[in-house]
């Protein structure tokens, strides 16, 4: 049911008063926002009413099992402790339920949960809904308890007997519960002053600071807390991203695509001025040509997507979705190429590319879809070839520091890590402090002649020194950014209010807000106000700030710091009555939310300062923290140890590829012990990140005296290893 004229017709039908319509204010995203909004509302509201909160739980269960979200509909003011609900219900380990859940199951988003939502659940899923009430609820004597219906822009006051006979409607829906918070909050009290709280307890604890959390609006959980969901809340409450009903795809909303478009003009200007021309080719690919290169395409054979059908009629032969477009392009270097004078060749398109079997999708990270740029260039000489694999490399490191702020160690994989059938793949790696993993950034290959070569796709030239020489193969690179980029910088940068955007890659830098308007402010001091408003972004925008205004009604200053907090706004200016007298406005950062009064006059020139100053300081606290986190390792003893302080290590290493699978093995085994690795989790393993080119002096590495630490034989350069995505 989400349509809330049909709630209404249900309720009357349950009890509630023919007369009493919902009212309409600002969405809200916490008890306080919804104090403050209803409290703007004229006529509609009782005289007395209850604010209440409807909280979905997901327990921890077996893989066998079907869900069994858990719905807490209580007071605003009572203690839902998690573990007390846990044990009421014999269901362990209660988390808030994330975004998925909510959408799929619920049909409902963040903010306007209420119980009203139980209507939408499908009929193959509410017998195993669990429904929690607070009993003080039910014991309410105002007869007005409120509740969003459907829409966090509506509030619907009903009766404690219209709740329960909605509850009683709610066909298929058998495990409803009624509990005492107040008898529970009081047991657990007595039993924390009892003893020393557990880990569990810690954990209970955890979940109730996260219950309380709720009444801040916008992410309602820590980063250091629970990562993943506060990943996939910053994505979507930002509206970088929304969930898509194909699994592991998603849309990308403006302000992320505005990301990747400034990334593809800084980008595509680099490689413009290396000689590098954009084209398209198509998306499919035959099975012939893709069966050609097996040992290419093994590495992606798992994932290739296929299309077997045009409409009711099977194909006379599959068709593959490009999972990369070596196979696609090079029949057509072989066609072009004839001559060395059509050398050097150097391609690149910008396109979307399909890699389908994964089992944890996670957005920009792993994706079944993915926007990227891929480069494919041909030349007479593996010296041409490797100097365009560094030039390009240095252009993703570029990528990563001078626009999103975020440093990485370029290096060059490992034989076992390296691209399938290339020669050497160099590499720029990221890193995620919160996680303590490693991640690929983007990656550059010199793929020889394993292509060109007579047995593939015979891309050759005839030698420049005479026709009675042998024919040249062509020295193939091929290089790839993708929309990775995007949540490496989230990641790296983002806080528990939300995103922290970069200056040079936000979609908006300023944003510009009217404060300090009162009752006792006439309509002419506000208009006062929002001209200048209005007048301030004129002028930013004059010398090419992307600035903002927002000058919205119903909307209290709060909740749009609130708003544009959460979307990552480098800068915001609060214009006031008294900043308008002082010829000044007040400027507030989002990196460390300092705040400076500055001078209207010379204003372009102090804001374009800051926003430049803020890029640099953002680069500056990243690397600190990526360095301090790059531990070098001598001994094997200390290398899990540092792992599991969510660090990266440099070790002395042989560059066997079996040595590099027995520390995968061995890290693996040494972190979690006897107990299972989830196969949907993140490796706990080690695995090579890259040999940074940039290798450490202190200790060298002593040919023939420095040896690997795992296997024990010489070691030939420090490896970066760490567990990553």
């Amino acid at each position: 049911m989400s349509d809330i004229t049909a709630l209404i017709s249900k309720l009357s039908g349950l009890g509630l008063n023919s007369a009493t319509a919902p009212v309409e204010h600002a969405p809200v995203d916490s008890v306080e926002q919804w104090t403050e909004a209803l409290s703007t509302v004229s006529g509609g509201l009782p005289a007395e009413f209850t604010l209440t909160k409807t909280l979905i739980f997901k327990p921890k269960q077996p893989k066998s099992e079907a869900m069994a979200p858990v719905v807490v509909i209580a007071k605003h003011d009572s203690a839902t402790n998690a573990k007390a609900i846990g044990n009421e219900l014999k269901l362990k380990e209660l988390r808030f339920a994330n975004d998925d859940v909510l959408t799929d199951v619920f049909q409902t988003a963040k903010g306007s949960v209420s119980p009203f939502a139980l209507a939408n659940v499908p009929q193959e899923n509410i017998g195993n809904v669990r429904v929690v009430v607070d009993k003080a609820l039910l014991a309410d004597s105002t007869g007005s308890i409120a509740f969003h219906p459907l829409a966090s822009s509506h509030t619907v006051f009903v009766s404690a007997a219209t709740l329960q006979s909605f509850l009683q409607s709610v066909e298929g829906l058998t495990h409803v519960t009624e509990m005492d918070f107040t008898a529970a909050a009081d047991t657990s009290a007595a039993t924390k002053a009892e003893k020393k709280p557990s880990t569990a307890a810690a954990a209970s604890a955890v979940a109730d600071d996260e219950v309380a959390a709720v009444s801040r609006g916008g992410i309602d959980v820590s980063k250091d807390v629970d990562f993943p969901r506060w990943y996939q809340q910053v994505l979507t409450r930002s509206d970088m991203l929304e969930y898509y009903d194909v699994s592991g795809c998603y849309i990308v909303r403006p302000l992320a695509y505005f990301v990747w478009q400034q990334i593809q003009e800084f980008f595509d200007a680099g490689i413009r001025s290396l000689g590098v021309k954009n084209c398209y080719f198509p998306m499919f690919v035959s099975s012939k040509v893709l069966e050609r290169e097996k040992e290419h395409i093994e590495g992606f054979a798992p994932e290739v997507a296929w299309v077997t059908r045009a409409g009711s009629t099977e194909l006379a032969e599959p068709i593959a979705i490009r999972p990369t477009s070596e196979t696609v392009m090079y029949p057509y270097f072989a066609k072009w190429i004839r001559s060395h004078r059509d050398l050097p060749l150097k391609i690149n398109q910008w396109c979307s590319v399909v890699r389908w079997e994964f089992k944890n999708p996670q957005p920009f990270l792993r994706t079944r879809e993915f926007l990227w740029q891929e480069g494919h260039c041909a030349y007479m000489t593996e010296k041409e070839a490797m100097t365009e694999v560094y030039d390009v490399l240095t252009l993703y490191r570029r990528v990563y520091e001078e626009l999103l702020a975020v440093p990485v160690i370029e290096g060059v994989k490992s034989e076992k890590e390296k691209f399938a059938g290339g020669v050497a793949t160099t590499t720029v790696e990221g890193f995620i402090p919160a996680t303590g993993r490693g991640i690929q950034g983007g990656t550059s290959h010199y793929l020889g002649q394993n292509f060109s070569c007579e047995k593939m796709f015979n891309i050759v030239v005839q030698d420049p020194q005479g026709v009675d020489r042998p024919k040249h193969h062509v020295h193939q690179t091929s290089w790839g950014l993708s929309t990775r980029t995007i949540g490496v910088m989230v990641m790296t940068h983002g806080d528990d209010k939300g995103l922290v955007m970069p200056p040079r890659v936000a979609e908006t830098q300023v944003i510009i807000i009217p404060c300090g308007l009162t009752v006792k402010h006439s309509d002419e001091d506000r208009r006062t106000v929002s001209d200048a408003c209005l007048n301030v972004e004129a002028r930013l925008r004059a010398v090419g700030v992307r600035a903002e205004s927002d000058l919205r009604d119903l909307y209290t200053p709060g909740q749009k710091f609130n708003h544009w907090e959460v979307r990552g706004v480098p800068i915001r200016l609060e214009i006031g009555p008294n900043d308008l007298a002082k010829d000044s406005v007040m400027t507030v950062r989002r990196d460390n939310s300092a705040k400076a009064s500055v001078a209207m006059a010379g204003l372009e020139s102090s804001i374009q300062l800051l926003l430049a100053t803020m890029q640099s300081d953002m680069l500056i606290k990243a690397r600190k923290n990526f360095d301090e986190r790059v531990k070098i390792v001598l001994e094997w003893s200390e290398f899990v140890p540092v792992l599991n302080s969510k660090c990266l290590a440099l070790i002395p290493w042989c560059e066997s590829e079996e040595c590099e699978d027995q520390i995968k093995t061995r890290s693996s085994r040494d972190s979690l012990g006897d107990e299972p690795e989830d196969e949907k989790a993140p490796s706990m393993g080690a695995k090579s990140l890259c040999l940074p080119f940039k290798q450490p002096t202190n200790p060298p590495i002593v040919h023939g005296e420095t040896k690997c630490i795992q296997c024990g034989d010489n070691a030939k350069r420090y490896a970066l290893f760490g567990r990553s995505y």
